[in-house]
């Protein structure tokens, strides 16, 4: 009785999946539920086009399935984009190479830096208040320095 259901209404119920499998792509982060709606949507197409057996349906979206995530995976689909500013959201790697003022003396490595209007935990040789430092790497939220008359 449940196979001749699912057997008559075979295409409505793999629609109805690519719905679901849709709205749960918009609430769900990442591009994971696409694919196998897209599959279920054509295996609700193919058993529209020629009935066939509740197995067979569920073979046939099996088959699409791997098909689709494996040509998402081939294209890219899915994963970070080149960008021309790889350094936007990373804001203390903007400051490399910029020189600064030191606002509160660099002791025993540890001190701060001001840019911009911006004061700035700092790491590096020792200096005093005033000392102009150059921004040389980004340690998470510390802007690493070396003294910029060194050079």
């Amino acid at each position: 009785m449940l196979t001749d259901f699912v057997t008559q209404y075979g295409p409505s119920l793999w629609f109805a999946a690519a719905v679901v499998l849709f709205v749960l792509e918009t609430i769900v982060p990442g591009v994971h539920f696409l694919w196998f709606g897209v599959a279920a949507a054509m295996t609700g197409a193919v058993a529209l086009a020629a009935p066939m057996a509740w197995q067979v349906q569920f073979i046939v979206f099996s088959v699409l399935s791997v098909i689709t995530v494996f040509l998402m995976r081939r294209s890219g689909y899915g994963t970070n984009a080149k960008t021309d500013e790889p350094q936007l959201n990373v804001r203390g790697a903007q400051y490399i190479g910029r020189q600064v003022v030191v606002e509160e003396a660099i002791r025993n490595g540890r001190g701060k830096v001001r840019v911009g209007d911006t004061i700035w935990a700092a790491e590096g040789e020792d200096a005093h208040k005033g000392d102009k430092v150059e921004v040389t790497g980004v340690n998470g939220t510390v802007l690493v320095v070396t003294n910029a008359d060194a050079e």
